[in-house]
């Protein structure tokens, strides 16, 4: 049997062709290619119209306020996913560990290895936890959502409507939004923790100029008083913006997230709709891409705020 180079590029050229057999047909049989070319795709091979929605569709509707959604579900699956994934991974933890357990090791190692770069040792056990599980929320949301049976296997509903089973959870701005939420309360906790609440407070708001303004005022020094009331009054609205730029926070990173990954989805439904088949093949391998950076950027700013939120302490200790 020949199995020597020869070989090998005769089994990449056969590849070769097949792939371009499979682009050509899905281009003739499009909508582009059908009308340059006066074809009429057959009923098998066409590809329904995407259908673009932002708000997530309901599945189960227990009653006029509680809906479950085809993204909730989603999101839940991924839990299940990643719960039953790191058990099974580590339900026999040996010394010597098999490939299951290298594989939970290697994810958790590098996570806590670029945190603690990032954080120092001390910082990284705080911060770990969160970052961390926002990191693997994120890209297996991002991940899952490439299945097969994602966006293809549904209801229908009145009118013909179809309604897909499960959706890209990234693409509900609610899932964007409560993570962006529990990102922001735990920075503001950790900074809370470190500092505590009066201490935390006057990092926002610097009152010692304003302070001393109003003694000078009134001792009776005029100018000193005057400059101290400026200054003050301008420390206080940089307070102010300070305070709105952390609130600013959920909402930059829920339509970064929320943005990028509806557009992911519907780059996908536009391609599959206009040359179907494998053309969709080179975008899928970008949708990992962005998936993992979109991660790496959700977990990484938290990551940065938190040791923002830390930094003052662990200086307080240092000195």
């Amino acid at each position: 049997m020949n199995t020597g180079p020869g070989c090998s590029v005769r089994i990449l050229a056969w590849i070769a062709i097949i792939l371009l057999v499979f682009l050509a047909i899905g281009f003739a049989v499009g909508p582009i290619g059908s009308k340059l070319l006066g074809i009429q795709a057959p009923n098998f091979l066409s590809v329904p119209k995407p259908h673009v929605q932002l708000p997530a569709e309901g599945i189960i509707h227990i009653n006029r306020m509680l809906v479950i959604t085809n993204t909730l579900l989603a999101s839940w699956l991924t839990v299940i996913v990643l719960v039953v994934l790191f058990a099974f991974c580590t339900r026999r933890m040996k010394l010597v560990p098999d490939r299951l357990q290298n594989f939970a090791e290697l994810i958790v190692e590098s996570l806590l290895n670029f945190i603690q770069g990032a954080a120092g040792e001390k910082n990284a056990r705080t911060l770990f936890p969160i970052v961390a599980t926002i990191f693997l929320y994120v890209i297996t949301n991002a991940y899952m959502a490439l299945l097969p049976f994602f966006g293809t296997i549904g209801i229908k509903e009145a009118g013909d409507t179809f309604v897909p089973l499960f959706r890209s959870a990234n693409t509900d701005i609610n899932v964007p939004l409560s993570i962006a939420i529990m990102s922001f309360i735990f920075v503001e906790y950790w900074g809370l923790k470190s500092l505590g609440v009066l201490r935390y407070l006057n990092s926002f708001f610097n009152l010692g100029q304003l302070r001393e303004g109003i003694t000078n005022l009134f001792k009776g020094k005029i100018r000193p008083a005057i400059t101290g009331i400026a200054f003050g009054f301008i420390n206080l609205f940089v307070g102010f913006l300070e305070v709105f730029s952390h609130f600013i926070r959920i909402i930059s990173f829920t339509f970064r997230l929320f943005g990028n990954m509806t557009a992911g989805e519907i780059l996908l439904l536009v391609v599959c709709f206009l040359v179907p088949f494998i053309a969709t093949i080179p975008f899928y391998g970008l949708e990992l891409l962005i998936g993992f950076i979109q991660a790496l950027i959700f977990a990484g700013l938290t990551l940065v705020f938190g040791i923002i939120a830390l930094t003052p302490h662990t200086e307080g200790e240092h000195s």
